[in-house]
């Protein structure tokens, strides 16, 4: 009796949307209905996902938060094999989002926290509350979140009774009140870079965020570590399913024209760098990283890096992939000496003085341009050893490229600009500057080692996740999801000549960028997992429980 024919599945990348969709196949048919595959061009699964190490205390380089407890499925799932248990090991933001930030100008003014921090920072989180509510009116001319957000600034300033700036009772030092105002609100406007990897706000697009959502409840980061998550789920494969070291370089597939005939075997071939031999699939689930299908389009400028198709991908889903932006978003992780007399390193929000010429009077000039973007610096959770700071865009492309040497001097420079040293409160000196508030305290130790990631000129990443970008849309995203070829849609955008009816499903497409609303986030790669690992067992009428 001739046996059937399993469909050959061959998933492109090992880290979360892979390693889920390989999962969901996997056990919803008991390996029975598909030749499953997965190529990871690394030797490790996780992608984006990595846990290590650092100074005895368990470190994310890449995905930290949970964003949400409440219906998130990484929360169900992380609670279920017990990786929210905790361990020996002591792990980043263990204690939550720290809460009791002290908020320093440029040259050591503890800015006070009544006066100036509470206002602004109740300013931006209402003005961004607004913008994910979808409430915020769009200006067709500048419509990024930058321009909303000034605009929000300048309002608040002209709604201010008595108008003006005031000193803000700093009155021994050159800041005024609108000054300090100004440095705060765009310290929130860097950290807003890390949370969205928009290298300028005023390339994010205003109207898609009100389309972005988190799940309701607490954010927490996962005690064992992201990557248990990603090592349970590879668990459940058979040994060997994933075949490591595998660098995809182009992948050939069937439109349908007459100078693209199906081939032999399966209507798509893949080819690898080295000696690998070509494979040949039914299906190819695409789940590598938007920067590296940018580069795949000669986007991205790195030489010998990004994955070609033959025929080229249809204009449709070039277009989407040329739209969407996807950002640099890197973490710097200090190990700090033990301090004198034990002292405690606060969690240091840092307002630096401002690019406009009246402003660099105040700049401490050692500071290095790549650093003057970066927002805080805090312990990884409380009385930590650990220190962490945080990089986007060109700043966070910069840190890539230094030697180690030269990030510690540097940092050393800047807490020394903002924790310089002088007489603290809990001496019982107090200098009178900012209505009486006081300097920083002093900077309690050095940095002795430092670790960070490197997502930008990683070949294999190219960047650390996506945005909608200025000219893009919440569409895009879910063009980015649509199947190759395309059906349904009155033939194909990029104009060619079908001759007959390609194969279906070809090649399938998953990781964050391609869900619409949980697009840059764990969960997102997930669930765009789920929903490619379904499309196929709906194709094939396959019907077996969820995973």
């Amino acid at each position: 009796m001739m046996v059937a024919k399993k469909p050959r599945v061959v998933i492109v990348g090992a880290g979360m949307a892979g390693i889920t969709a390989a999962h969901r196949l996997h056990t919803a048919s008991s390996g029975d209905h598909f030749d499953l595959c997965i190529v990871e061009a690394s030797h490790r699964t996780g992608g984006r996902i990595l846990t290590s190490e650092f100074a005895g205390d368990r470190i994310e380089m890449g995905a930290t938060w949970i964003h949400g407890i409440r219906g998130s499925p990484i929360h169900a799932l992380a609670s279920d094999i017990g990786a929210l248990a905790h361990d020996s090991c002591p792990w980043e933001r263990m204690d939550g989002f720290p809460s009791d930030p002290i908020t320093v100008a440029e040259g050591g003014t503890l800015i006070d926290p009544s006066l100036v921090v509470a206002p602004i920072t109740s300013l931006y989180r209402r003005l961004m509350d607004s913008a994910r509510a979808g409430d915020a009116p769009v200006d067709p001319k500048r419509p990024g979140v930058g321009e909303f957000l000034r605009h929000g600034l300048q309002e608040y300033r002209a709604s201010r009774t008595g108008g003006g700036g005031g000193d803000g009772g700093n009155r021994s030092t050159d800041w005024n009140l609108e000054e300090l105002e100004e440095a705060v609100f765009t310290m929130h406007e860097f950290t807003e870079r890390t949370c969205t990897s928009a290298d300028d706000l005023e390339e994010l697009n205003l109207a898609a965020e009100g389309e972005y959502r988190d799940y309701p409840g607490d954010h927490i980061t996962i005690a064992q570590g992201y990557s248990r998550i990603v090592q349970y789920l590879a668990s459940a494969l058979p040994r060997g399913m994933i075949r490591f070291g595998r660098l995809l370089q182009r992948i050939e597939w069937c439109s349908g024209s007459d100078d693209d005939g199906c081939r032999d075997g399966g209507p798509v071939r893949l080819y690898f760098e080295g000696e690998h031999s070509a494979m040949v699939a039914d299906h190819v689930i695409v789940t590598v990283s938007l920067g590296v299908l940018k580069a795949g389009l000669g986007k991205r400028g790195e030489e010998g890096s990004g994955v070609a198709f033959s025929p080229a991908l249809p204009v449709f889903k070039r277009e989407a992939i040329e739209r969407l932006g996807f950002g640099v978003v890197n973490k710097l992780f200090m190990e700090m000496d033990a301090a004198e007399g034990g002292g405690r390193f606060p969690f240091l929000q840092m307002a630096f003085a401002q690019e406009e010429e009246e402003d660099r009077r105040r700049r401490v000039a050692e500071i290095p341009r790549w650093i003057r973007k970066t927002a805080s610096i805090c312990p990884i959770y409380d009385r930590s050893r650990v220190l962490q700071a945080w990089f986007a865009g060109k700043e966070a492309l910069e840190l890539e490229a230094l030697p180690d040497e030269e990030v510690i001097r540097s940092i050393h420079l800047t807490l020394h600009a903002f924790l310089p040293g002088v007489a603290t409160r809990a001496a019982g000196s107090v200098d009178r500057r900012c209505n009486g508030v006081g300097a920083a305290p002093t900077y309690p130790g050095r940095i002795s080692r430092v670790k960070r990631s490197r997502w930008g000129k990683d070949p294999l990443f190219l960047g650390s996740y996506s945005y909608v970008a200025v000219g893009s849309s919440g569409d895009d995203l879910d063009l980015m999801a649509e199947p190759l070829p395309r059906r349904g849609r009155g033939g194909e955008p990029d104009d060619r000549d079908v001759v007959s009816p390609p194969p279906a499903l070809q090649i399938l497409f998953a990781g964050e960028a391609t869900h619409r609303t949980h697009y840059s986030t764990t969960h997102g790669a997930y669930l765009s997992g789920i929903r490619e690992a379904n499309r196929l067992l709906q194709h094939y009428r396959y019907t077996s429980a969820a995973l």
